[in-house]
């Protein structure tokens, strides 16, 4: 579990400095070099941490708890832990592996929700594997085969319509591959004849299954790319 490593890790050698009621100073005074130096260490983690930390499943995490139990086992202060840190460790681990669980089911099922909905609508073509994918402008060129080289412009987004990728914005055309990307990619620009612009709605299990490709990209998530098929590149 790629996000919960992250987490524990952070957490191992994040150093807080809080105005709380955890012990932590409410001022910073750098007398020495140490003193600087420890400073550092904490600001640069605790950076690091407080971004973890927003993207952590499940409820909010409670950061005052969390200080408190980092400063009691930074000073292996035993007797005022309510856990074991072996029965710590377990806890995390449970307790982020089902939250995760949960929001992947959620993820997917708004997700199907979704293409349920999407697919009723006028001009919308579902195929057999379940992408979906609507004629915004039908070229006349030659289709593309799996094993071909592609040039496309693209944007892709969520269905909340956050773009998480866009060739625009580097600037040029994308070029791979057809066999070498998502399925519902491989599958979806074969459809195409050179310059045509379709729109493809990609359910997760076309696209990037349960993982999660990116901050943005969660796991279970179904996707939407504007694709305009520029060339096939010989």
């Amino acid at each position: 579990m790629k996000k919960i490593s992250v987490f524990m890790a952070t957490a191992i050698v994040a150093i807080g400095v809080s105005a709380t009621s955890c012990g932590f100073k409410k001022s910073v005074n750098l007398k020495t070099a140490a003193d600087s130096a420890s400073y550092a260490i904490g600001l640069v983690n605790g950076e690091g941490f407080g971004q973890n930390l927003k993207s952590a499943p499940g409820e909010p995490i409670d950061v005052d708890l969390l200080l408190v139990g980092m400063e009691q086992g930074m000073k292996s202060d035993t007797g005022s832990m309510k856990m074991t840190m072996e029965e710590a460790q377990n806890y995390i681990q449970s307790y982020f592996m089902r939250a995760q669980t949960m929001e992947l089911d959620k993820t997917k099922a708004e997700g199907q929700k979704f293409l349920d909905e999407n697919k009723t609508k006028a001009g919308v073509i579902t195929t057999e594997s379940g992408l979906q994918y609507q004629v915004i402008t039908e070229g006349t060129g030659p289709k593309p085969t799996a094993e071909d080289r592609v040039k496309v412009h693209y944007t892709g987004t969520l269905l909340d319509g956050t773009t998480f990728d866009s060739s625009y914005d580097h600037g040029e055309p994308a070029e791979f591959v057809l066999s070498g990307v998502i399925a519902g990619w491989t599958e979806g620009i074969q459809i195409m004849p050179v310059g045509s612009k379709y729109i493809f709605w990609i359910p997760s299990d076309l696209a990037y299954g349960d993982r999660q490709a990116s901050a943005e990209i969660k796991g279970g998530s179904t996707l939407k790319f504007e694709v305009e098929l520029l060339d096939i590149v010989k």
